[in-house]
């Protein structure tokens, strides 16, 4: 199926998208609604040229339609569901059946043979809690290929180096902010990078610089590969890098992907950057029909010296929204926005956020303007604002949080950022 031609690939596509297209219009109200809103019927798709005049689906709409309003099949149905971070008060929640859930094996078992893994390795997981369902999925491809899985553990640093020594593991899996603490921590341990087993490793859930990776390659010996997933559809497996490394192919016979103009949603021409959209394909409980991803990239079509067909993509290039990826989660200014006002019981105080990078560690810190009129009371309420705050947003995220009380005098710089989350992290 990698290698195969891309006409029959386009047909196949079609004929996986009319199909999408009719369930989806028949037993999700949110999509039968947008259909007619742009006056297309499913059936007057007839060539992967009309996808244009499809509508597109945003964050917004996942969130709006929550909890299950855009699943296809009944609950009775879904085996699995899954939950992450919205836009807004409410998170997106997606669904699998049974057989979507193979798929999706299939699909990360296809990311790990493409960059050399096989039945003889032994695959470590290495994720934050946010990621835990990516290491699910990792396990679940590992053992479809036969490979040895040491799974996910809530492990310290040194303990995870530890393992990749005594255990003999010879494929990472984790995202490259994690293994540059591994890397730091071999240092202070004195772990001589000759005496690991560690041949290769996959890093994904954030971006990469073609710097961070040549710097992980010689300080662990390893090649490294990277991948693409999102957390709403949700998983690791829609695009992948072969061991050329000339671009990430997407399993376009699970997905359609295209570049548009994140002003006016028109297509955009091959390698030109826009905004990455996907429709699926395959998905029986949760289609997504030309879902925003929100992430810019460039797509080609021309064959891969692997002779994989699939077209590829380049490494993400930044965001077309206000998203910022922390450890590989996806955070939208209008969480904290929501949380902040459900705890201020409608009143919101001034706020700014910042992801700032600390011994290759991405940390969130949130400042709250406290001002000299506040009475002692009040004080004590942004105070219980500012604990309650931080727990919330480590459950909602999974990654820790800081909040800070903070003088007019020192928000007064950031006067025309408030409410936005400012990323001070250098490039890579």
């Amino acid at each position: 199926m990698e290698c195969q031609d891309r006409t029959e690939l386009a047909q196949l596509q079609l004929e996986r998208l009319q199909s999408t297209l009719n369930r989806a219009d028949r037993n999700v109200p949110f999509y039968h609604n947008c259909l007619g809103a742009a006056c297309v019927e499913p059936s007057a798709v007839r060539s992967l040229d009309d996808l244009d005049r499809l509508p597109l689906t945003s964050r917004e709409d996942l969130s709006k339609n929550y909890p299950y309003g855009l699943f296809a099949v009944p609950l009775r149905d879904i085996v699995r569901i899954h939950t992450a971070t919205g836009t807004g008060s409410n998170p997106t929640v997606s669904g699998y059946t049974k057989k979507d859930l193979g798929i999706w094996k299939e699909m990360v078992a296809r990311s790990l043979t493409a960059a050399g893994v096989g039945a003889e390795d032994i695959i470590q997981i290495c994720f934050d809690p946010g990621l835990a369902n990516w290491a699910r999925d990792f396990k679940g491809g590992a053992e479809a290929i036969q490979a040895s899985v040491i799974p996910m553990t809530p492990l310290e640093v040194p303990k995870q180096v530890m393992v990749m020594h005594d255990y003999k593991t010879s494929t990472l899996v984790t995202t490259p902010s994690y293994a540059r603490q591994l890397v730091r921590e071999m240092t202070r341990m004195s772990v001589n990078p000759n005496s690991l087993s560690l041949r290769r490793a996959l890093l994904l859930g954030e971006p990469m610089s073609e710097s961070v990776r040549t710097s992980l390659e010689e300080a662990l010996h390893i090649q490294i590969q990277t991948g693409y997933g999102l957390s709403e559809v949700p998983g690791p497996g829609i695009a992948y890098e072969c061991r050329e490394r000339q671009g990430l192919h997407i399993n376009e016979d699970h997905f359609i992907a295209e570049v548009v103009d994140p002003e006016t949603g028109a297509q955009l021409p091959p390698d030109e950057v826009g905004e990455l959209v996907l429709t699926s394909l395959t998905a029986k409980a949760f289609p997504l029909i030309r879902f925003r991803t929100g992430d810019r990239a460039t797509l080609t079509t021309d064959i891969c010296s692997c002779g994989r067909s699939f077209a590829r993509m380049e490494p993400v290039k930044g965001r077309a929204d206000q998203l910022v990826v922390i450890r590989g989660i996806k955070l939208h200014p209008q969480l904290i926005r929501g949380i902040m006002s459900r705890l201020g019981h409608g009143s919101l105080s001034a706020y700014v956020g910042f992801v700032r990078r600390l011994e290759d560690l991405d940390l969130l810190e949130i400042w709250v303007r406290v001002d000299e009129s506040h009475f002692s009371d009040e004080i004590k309420m942004l105070e219980h604002l500012v604990h309650t705050l931080r727990r919330e947003l480590e459950q909602s995220l999974g990654i820790p949080a800081k909040v800070r009380l903070v003088e007019p005098s020192t928000m007064a710089l950031y006067e025309d950022r408030l409410g936005q989350i400012l990323d001070e992290r250098a490039n890579g």
